[in-house]
């Protein structure tokens, strides 16, 4: 249960290192981004599972749950 406390935390805070959304955190990722990274095939490395990972959270509509826990924009939730 930590660990998995340890990734979600890790990725909440992780940004997007390239791109558009380039410095955006991943939770602020647009949800049909990650839809089209899905269907793409994320990177074989830890930003592809951390990609994965919030794209899960966003099409299971998730994000509730994670009110206040990385959001850069204020309104999101």
């Amino acid at each position: 249960m930590e660990a998995m406390q340890h990734i979600l935390a890790e990725t909440l805070s992780q940004t997007m290192p390239f791109g558009k959304y380039r410095g955006k955190k991943l939770i602020d990722l647009p949800e049909p981004y990650l839809v089209w990274f899905h269907r793409q095939g994320f990177p074989n490395s830890k930003l592809g599972r951390q990609l994965a990972l919030m794209y899960e959270i966003k099409v299971n509509g998730l994000e509730g749950m994670l009110q206040g826990r990385g959001s850069q924009d204020p309104g999101k939730y």
